[in-house]
């Protein structure tokens, strides 16, 4: 059995149909704190590979002094898909996995008020590495494009 502490709460969104919490059950590290709440979703790519959807809720509190969304920010919703793509596509346990590359372009600025999303397909697969690439969408417009690639955590 398999007594290990639930890190996540990922249940169906009451208020958003199809999509499902993305929440660490402690509040109080950088994805609650920083990021407040995101939503999460399977879907499939055009050509049938899957992949995940990870939405934030851009409000005040992310945006530079442009009032678009902060780099920052939005590097930080891309590290998180990488492992929401690795823990829903792949169905592994992404804790103690660490990002050891992360590549962005920003093509787009992101706006304050309109859900922004990560949307992730996991490319490639080894016994220690997860290779990931996606892109930043809001409203139908491109904001970043990345890739990304995560070690897995060590077998002890």
């Amino acid at each position: 059995m398999d007594e290990r502490k639930v890190d996540f709460l990922h249940e169906p969104a009451a208020d958003h149909p199809g999509w499902f919490t993305w929440d660490l059950t402690d509040q109080t590290r950088f994805n609650s704190q920083t990021m407040g709440r995101m939503l999460v979703r399977q879907e499939t790519l055009p050509g049938g590979n899957p992949s995940v959807r990870l939405r934030m809720f851009p409000e005040r509190q992310h945006s530079n002094l442009l009032d678009a969304v902060h780099g920052g920010v939005t590097l930080a919703l891309i590290d998180i898909s990488l492992f929401t793509g690795i823990r829903l596509i792949l169905g592994a346990d992404a804790g103690g996995s660490v990002t050891l590359d992360l590549s962005t372009q920003f093509i787009g600025a992101g706006r304050i008020g309109q859900p922004l999303d990560a949307v992730s397909e996991v490319l490639r697969e080894t016994r220690r590495l997860v290779f990931v690439r996606g892109v930043i969408e809001q409203d139908g417009h491109l904001v970043a494009a990345y890739n990304g690639t995560v070690r897995k955590p060590s077998v002890r």
